[in-house]
């Protein structure tokens, strides 16, 4: 365990923007916080890096490190009329490190960034300038990251390019990851566990692939002579061209696969349609 938070309140004004919310990370592991906007999930984030202090409760590091966390608190802060690499060694300095050319230029490599490019980071895209963040968070070899919503504003390619940087930290640095968003498609595809935040509070939680399973209302499946299946017919499915849509229990999917593999219907993709409604209701066991 890293980083490990027990009964977190913190009321602003009167309105209680976290209630009695418990979260806790370990090494290489990535966690997600799914929440609307307004849900408390930066407020929660802050409390964490020690940038707010809670009503209630206690935040616990366990890392041995001398600096064990690292993070991204809403958007990217960085001096946008300096180049990536002048960036790492500003923020180095600010650190006091002093780091050699040759790691501010491995640092650049880690994130996926082109260690010739030179111009100001205002030319960057948003998922480079997310990267560069990452990379001087990563400065003083935390054991923990903490990125507030780190997909907002990315391109599909930028999302792509961003989650294979996470899980890669996460899976071969043994890094453990704290991620937020409002969108839960972005956290299912990375995330081993999820909470899930209303008003403040945690009303679900558990290891993401089950979270999925148990509020799924319907799946789409995706085949090019999917009308063709007998075996579907039971399942009183709605076809639009190569498509179907169909409920059923999620323990029930690996069979149905089987099946229509077996009359010729080859599945190339299988989707969830999560019930956010009943996703966000559920209460925390």
């Amino acid at each position: 365990m890293i980083i490990s938070a027990k009964q977190l309140t913190k009321i602003y004004n009167g309105i209680t923007v976290l209630d009695r919310v418990s979260i806790s990370c370990s090494e290489g592991s990535i966690i997600g916080v799914l929440g609307a906007n307004g849900a408390g999930k930066t407020t929660l984030f802050r409390i964490l890096m020690n940038l707010v202090t809670p009503d209630e409760g206690s935040v616990e590091v366990l890392s041995k490190s001398v600096k064990p966390l690292g993070g991204i608190i809403e958007k990217p802060a960085l001096y946008e009329y300096l180049n990536a690499h002048d960036n790492l060694k500003l923020f180095a300095r600010i650190q006091s490190l002093n780091l050699p050319k040759e790691q501010i230029r491995a640092s650049l490599v880690a994130v996926g960034l082109p260690v010739e490019r030179k111009d100001a980071v205002k030319n960057f895209s948003m998922g480079m300038k997310q990267r560069l963040s990452i990379a001087i968070a990563l400065l003083n070899n935390p054991s923990c990251l903490i990125l507030d919503e780190p997909f907002s504003g990315l391109d599909p390619m930028g999302i792509e390019e961003l989650r294979s940087l996470i899980l890669k930290l996460a899976k071969e640095n043994n890094i453990g990851i704290l991620i937020s968003s409002h969108i839960i498609d972005q956290l299912q595809k990375s995330c081993d566990y999820l909470y899930v935040l209303k008003e403040g509070c945690v009303v679900n939680q558990g290891v993401t692939s089950e979270i999925i399973a148990q509020n799924v209302k319907y799946y789409t499946i995706y085949a090019k002579n999917i009308q063709e299946s007998k075996v579907l017919q039971s399942y009183h499915p709605l076809y639009n061209q190569n498509t179907a849509k169909v409920t059923l229990d999620f323990k029930e999917v690996p069979d149905l696969i089987k099946k229509l593999y077996a009359e010729g219907v080859v599945v190339t993709s299988f989707s969830p349609e999560i019930d956010m409604d009943r996703l966000f209701e559920i209460s925390a066991q």
